[in-house]
C-alpha cells in the first residue's frame, strides 16, 4: 500500500491554496465543501476564485514567501511551476505541514483521491497518482452503483445510533441489529419520502430485536484467484464474527473478509496438522455455541476433498444451524486456467477425481478403474505419492506416454504448469521442485494445453520417445 487512505476533519481548519487558476478553483470547491477556512495565495487570482470569497474564503494577491504559513493545517500547491512547488514543499516540511502538489507528487505528502459523495457516505478511489484516468473511471462506475438514497439512510442511522446503543449494550448485538436494518426496506422507504413509516419500522425492530443464534457457514474459497469467489461467499465472509480458514485459502481471498473478524488458521498439510480434524469440528461447534457466526472457509469446494461432510455431521450432532456455500473446485479452476478441458469429444468423455492420500489403513484405490484410457484423471494432493501413482496406473494398463500436467498454485499469478508423460511424473516433480498446492491431471486432454493455455506459460518436457 503506497498511500494510507484517511479521512480528515477540516471543519473551521485553516488551509492555504497557493495558486489562483482553474486547478486551484477545483481544489477550493472541495475544501469549502469540507468546511475548511481557505486562504488563496497567488499573484493573479481568477475571477471565478474571487467570486467564492466570503466567510470561508480569503484571497491574497502575493507571491509565496510573502505570507506566513505557520498556522495552516494543510497546504495545496496548485501551481504549474515545479520550482515554486519545491519551495512550498521545503517550507511546509520545515513547519511540519502536509502538502498536496497538484500533478507534482514529488513535492507532496498526500494526494486527493477521486470521490463519490453521498454524505455522510464518502467513497474515495486512488491510484496513488499513477493512473488518475483509471481512478476516474472506477469512480464513475461506483457513482452508478450507489443511489442518492444511501445518504438518507446513513443520516437516519447517525440520528438513531444513541438509541441503539442504549437499548443493546453488546457490540455484537448492535452490529447484528444494524446489519438487519440496512438489509431491510428502510432505504426504499426513505427514498420514497416515507419518514414516518421508517421511524415506526425502526422502533418496532429495535423493540423486537432478538440476538442472532450461533451458526456456521461452510464456504468454498475457490482455488486461489479471489475473483472466482461467489457473491454468497463474499457475503458470508463480510458478515462472520469468526473466520476459520485452511492453509489453501489464498492471502488475496482472506483480504476480502471483514477486517474486525477474529481469524483462526487451521492449516492442514501432508504429514502435519496444526489441528486434527476432530479438533476442528469441536472448534467450530464451540464457537457457534458461543453465539458467533462462523465462516468455515475452505480452499476449493467444501464437499470435494474438503471434509465438509465430516464437519456438517458434527454440526448436526450438536444441533448447530449451518449452510453450505459451494466453491470452484481445484479440478475445474486449475484445469481451465491451464488451458486443459477436462472433457473433450475427441479425447475424454469421463472425469475421475481422486485424492493422492487417504486415511491410514484405508482401502486401496480402484487402480483398474483409474487406469482406463480416454478419460481424465485429476489427482488432488498427489505430490508425495506421485511415484506410486505413476507405477500403479502403468501397471494396470495406462500407457506410460499418457500426457500429464502438474499445475502449481493454480489460478494465482504465480501459477506454473509443467507437462510431460505419466512415466516421467515423479521426475518432473523432483526436477522442477514442485511445491503444494499442486494438482496432477492425467489424460489425453493435457495435449491441448500448448494451444489452449491462456493464463500463464508452462514448461513442456519431451516425452521419452521424443528424447530418444
Amino acid at each position: 500500500m503506497d498511500f494510507l487512505p484517511i479521512f480528515t476533519q477540516l471543519q473551521q481548519q485553516p488551509v492555504l491554496v497557493v495558486g489562483g487558476g482553474a486547478v486551484a478553483y477545483r481544489k477550493i470547491q472541495l475544501l469549502l465543501a469540507a468546511g475548511a477556512q481557505v486562504t488563496v495565495l497567488a499573484k493573479r487570482i481568477s475571477t471565478e476564485v474571487q467570486a467564492l470569497q466570503g466567510d470561508q474564503l480569503t484571497c491574497i494577491e502575493a507571491a509565496f514567501g510573502e505570507h506566513s504559513i505557520a498556522h495552516y493545517k494543510l497546504i495545496i500547491a496548485a501551481t504549474d511551476k515545479p520550482a515554486v512547488n519545491a519551495d512550498i514543499f521545503q517550507a511546509a516540511n520545515a513547519a511540519n505541514i502536509w502538502v498536496n502538489a497538484v500533478d507534482d507528487p514529488e513535492h507532496g505528502n498526500f494526494i486527493f483521491p477521486a470521490i463519490v459523495d453521498r454524505s455522510p457516505i464518502v467513497v474515495a478511489i486512488s491510484s496513488g497518482g499513477n493512473a488518475p484516468v483509471l481512478a476516474r473511471r472506477l469512480r464513475e462506475r461506483i457513482e452508478q452503483l450507489l443511489p442518492q438514497s444511501v445518504s438518507l439512510i446513513a443520516r437516519f442511522a447517525a440520528e438513531c445510533r444513541h438509541r441503539v446503543k442504549a437499548a443493546l449494550p453488546s457490540i455484537s448485538e448492535r452490529r447484528d441489529f444494524w446489519e438487519r436494518w440496512f438489509a431491510g426496506p428502510a432505504q426504499q422507504l426513505l427514498a420514497a419520502g416515507k419518514t414516518k413509516q421508517t421511524e415506526q419500522l425502526f422502533q418496532q425492530q429495535l423493540q423486537d430485536f432478538v440476538p442472532n443464534q450461533g451458526e456456521v457457514w461452510l464456504v468454498g474459497a475457490g482455488p486461489g484467484d479471489p475473483e472466482l469467489l461467489t457473491i454468497k461467499a463474499m457475503q458470508c465472509m463480510q458478515q462472520a464474527d469468526v473466520l476459520v480458514y485452511d492453509g489453501l485459502v489464498s492471502a488475496d481471498v482472506l483480504a476480502l473478509a471483514r477486517r474486525d473478524a477474529e481469524r483462526i488458521c487451521v492449516a492442514k498439510q501432508a504429514g502435519f496438522h496444526s489441528l486434527p480434524q476432530d479438533e476442528i469440528n469441536a472448534l467450530i461447534v464451540r464457537l457457534a455455541q458461543q453465539g458467533k457466526r462462523v465462516c468455515r472457509l475452505k480452499g476449493g469446494d467444501p464437499f470435494i476433498y474438503g471434509r465438509g461432510g465430516e464437519e456438517c455431521e458434527a454440526l448436526v450432532a450438536a444441533g448447530i444451524r449451518y449452510s453450505v456455500v459451494p466453491g470452484v473446485t481445484a479440478a475445474a479452476g486449475c484445469a481451465a486456467y491451464a488451458g486443459i478441458p477436462l472433457t473433450h469429444r475427441d479425447y475424454a468423455q469421463t472425469v475421475q477425481l481422486v485424492t493422492g492420500h487417504c486415511r491410514a489403513n484405508g482401502d486401496e484405490p480402484d487402480w483398474p478403474s483409474l487406469a482406463k484410457a480416454r478419460q481424465t484423471l485429476v489427482v488432488y494432493m498427489g505430490l508425495i505419492n506421485s511415484g506410486t501413482l505413476s507405477q500403479q496406473l502403468i501397471a494396470h494398463g495406462r500407457s506410460g506416454d499418457t500426457p500429464v500436467a502438474i499445475i502449481e498454485n493454480g489460478t494465482r499469478p504465480e501459477q506454473r504448469t509443467i507437462t510431460g508423460t505419466l512415466a516421467q511424473l515423479p521426475e518432473l516433480i523432483a526436477e522442477h521442485q514442485v511445491k503444494s498446492p499442486a494438482l496432477i491431471i492425467v489424460g489425453e486432454v493435457v495435449a491441448l494445453a500448448p494451444n489452449l493455455h491462456w493464463f500463464q506459460t508452462f514448461v513442456a518436457e519431451p516425452s521419452a520417445s521424443q528424447a530418444a
